[in-house]
């Protein structure tokens, strides 16, 4: 179980960077994302989406293969 979880915190510290990049107004993803949606850039917003999506769906991918190593009684054949 804290290996499923580790995932979702990953995806918990990319929300975090939009808020935290907002506050401190530091350049980066999150005040990218932060701003096309105040300006309604739907292709900029289409793109950030995408790219945090494909975070999460290779930590999960990453996370399924651990625990093939982890745990000697799932194996994929």
């Amino acid at each position: 179980p804290p290996l499923t979880f580790s995932a979702l915190i990953l995806v918990g510290f990319i929300g975090g960077t939009v808020v935290t990049e907002t506050v401190f107004a530091w350049p980066g993803l999150g005040m990218m994302t932060y701003t096309s949606i105040l300006n309604n850039d739907f292709p900029l917003m289409t793109g950030a989406v995408l790219v945090f999506t494909v975070v999460y769906v290779f930590a999960v991918f990453v996370i399924d293969i651990l625990y093939a190593f982890i745990d000697p009684r799932i194996r994929y054949n």
